[in-house]
């Protein structure tokens, strides 16, 4: 699937999968283009009443790195692709200081739409983290995608995909950069989200977040070695 096919409209079914049709139509799909048709669908829970569209994976189909992030941002529901906005831009930008082919991984979320509440002033939309009980309800496109790809390694872009892989009491802080085993099959390395630099106070903080992001995905490159 080339990355004009994965960012091609989807319509997705007027009624909608419950949790049960999420289940069947899973198990029905032959692709990871069958699977994004039928996630286009989902309404395994709420968040897909107030977002644009389902935001799916994308990237290479033999991808040996999988890349998890929390969940879409305002541009990602726009454009119907993880990764596009502004910690899209640094992430590209880490990927290549670290050697990394973004074209070569796939790049997903653990929640498939986007969380929000509008600004107090103004049309601009501000991102919620989403409950557990929305993980769990995304959780198995997640296993699917997984189950798919086959990567060798997972790496979880900030505290909230660290969490829904390696455990509520996982910490970014303490534990980046460490390969973890996981339920999913293979072994997960946690590392700051890259938004976490557009959010740091100053040059310095930033430059010092962004360096320590390709340090954690140079790490998971030599893993893989």
């Amino acid at each position: 699937m080339t990355d004009a096919d994965a960012r091609a409209p989807v319509v997705p079914d007027a009624d909608g999968l419950d949790a049960t049709e999420r289940e069947e139509a899973i198990r029905r799909a032959r692709s990871l283009a069958g699977l994004r048709r039928a996630a286009a669908s989902c309404r395994a829970c709420d968040l897909w009443a107030r977002a644009t569209q389902t935001v799916f994976g994308e990237g290479s189909e033999s991808a040996r790195l999988m890349l998890l992030g929390e969940q879409p941002g305002d541009q990602e529901d726009r454009q119907g692709a993880p990764f596009v906005g502004p910690a899209g831009r640094i992430l590209n930008e880490a990927l290549d200081a670290a050697g990394i082919d973004r074209s070569l991984v796939y790049v997903t979320n653990v929640v498939k739409h986007f969380k929000w509440r509008r600004a107090p002033r103004g049309k601009r939309r501000i991102h919620q983290r989403p409950d557990r009980a929305e993980e769990e309800a995304c959780r198995p496109w997640l296993e699917a995608e997984v189950a798919r790809i086959g990567p060798e390694l997972i790496i979880c872009l900030g505290a909230t995909a660290a969490q829904a892989l390696l455990g509520r009491s996982f910490r970014v802080t303490r534990q980046r950069g460490q390969a973890l085993p996981t339920e999913l099959g293979p072994p997960a390395l946690a590392t700051i989200h890259p938004s976490a630099v557009l959010r740091a106070p100053d040059d310095a903080a930033r430059e010092a977040a962004f360096d320590g992001l390709v340090a954690d995905l140079r790490t998971a490159v030599r893993s893989l070695d």
